[in-house]
């Protein structure tokens, strides 16, 4: 025997009922700092730290992260020069 049932509600519903948290402050948070820093309102330094901090493997992934980004910009600019 096959049925199938529809639920309709919101995100927010949906996370209740599972028993998920709710994010959103967080997310809120998060948003702010990233506009407080394009705006110059927050140094450079301290969404670094934000970021170390909420990246999941902390360091090593933030230096993989790095590394991933260091080598699209080289492969995007073409072969890098050498010196002499």
């Amino acid at each position: 025997m096959k049925f199938n049932v529809d639920v309709q509600c919101t995100p927010e519903e949906a996370r209740t009922f599972l028993g998920l948290p709710d994010m959103k402050p967080i997310h809120d948070l998060y948003i702010q700092t990233v506009l407080d820093t394009m705006s110059g309102q927050t140094n450079l330094e301290q969404m670094e730290r934000m970021f170390r901090s909420l990246s999941p493997l902390g360091d090593a992934g933030m230096k993989l992260f790095s590394s991933f980004m260091d080598l699209g910009m080289n492969a995007a600019g073409g072969p890098a020069k050498k010196d002499g």
